[in-house]
């Protein structure tokens, strides 16, 4: 009976030790699993930017001004998506420039000229403290501040949004994704799905953080033929923001609007700044 007891406890501790283990390597590799940082840099032609650098924790942020050729009529703060670098979304962001806005892109930890490399909770970090710095430059001040989230970056994008609504004007988010954790689910066998459910937690999520954000106007766009990142997803994050929010639904792919609907994109934004000058903060 002893040897019984001796043996069914081995068995509890050794149980413990391994789920307790899972939940350790879930956690330590959860980053990883989302963001595909490049230091394949693509030449900038065409545009007059300014390379801006930031030092936090020892390690380097890279960041690019983007310049109008006349006076910016506001600031895009722009948050690219998981893979590539700022170079490789500057298809996004030369339209908004041409349009007459300055785009102030952000690379995180590891991507293009960036060092260090990236988890969830250093970006929103740096972000803040990026966010900061700008505010106090004499290029952003007295310009309004419109913050553009694509893909992967529309969860930092709403947090940034939700943490400083006071400061800026508007939100756009581009194939908006729900949380980290519903993207963890789309790849994820069946079987592992409950274990993924229950450690694989977002430390901030759009979902989430959409609810807190009041009186400030905001743009989802969004296709339902985007393979990358399901339409619910984005639809989720829309139905629990507040008024007053639009939801365009384009056709096209991923990340497709400003090829496929330049024009149009161009007008919703105006539009955003518009309806910012209207509410009351």
């Amino acid at each position: 009976m002893l040897n019984f007891k001796i043996f069914m406890m081995k068995e509890i501790i050794l149980t413990v030790i391994i789920t307790f283990s899972t939940i350790l390597i879930t956690s330590a590799q959860f980053d990883d699993k989302f963001y595909f940082p490049s230091k394949e840099w693509n030449p900038i032609e065409n545009t007059n930017y300014e390379e801006i650098n930031l030092t936090v924790d020892n390690d380097t942020l890279n960041m690019i001004l983007f310049k109008p050729n006349h006076s910016p009529k506001a600031t895009v703060l722009f948050y690219h998506g998981a893979g590539g670098n700022i170079s490789n979304y500057t298809f996004m962001t030369d339209p908004l420039v041409k349009a007459g806005y300055q785009v102030f892109a952000v690379d995180f930890r590891g991507y293009g000229k960036s060092t260090g490399t990236p988890t969830h909770l250093n970006i929103a970090s740096d972000a803040q403290i990026v966010f900061d710095n700008i505010i106090e430059k004499d290029e952003f001040k007295d310009l309004s501040i419109i913050i553009y989230g694509a893909s992967m970056g529309t969860q930092i994008a709403t947090k940034i949004a939700k943490d400083n609504q006071s400061k800026v004007s508007g939100l756009i988010l581009d194939g908006t994704i729900s949380s980290f954790t519903d993207m963890a689910l789309l790849s994820a066998p069946e079987a592992q799905k409950p274990m993924i459910a229950q450690y694989v937690t977002s430390p901030y999520s759009a979902k989430e953080d959409i609810k807190e954000i009041k009186n400030l106007p905001i743009l989802f766009i969004h296709s339902k033929d985007d393979k990358s990142v399901p339409f619910t997803q984005g639809e989720s994050v829309f139905n629990n923001a507040s008024e007053p929010k639009e939801l365009w639904i384009y056709e096209g792919k991923h990340l497709e609007s400003v090829i496929k609907h330049p024009e149009t994109l161009l007008e919703k934004i105006n539009l955003l700044i518009i309806k910012s000058a209207t509410v009351q903060k």
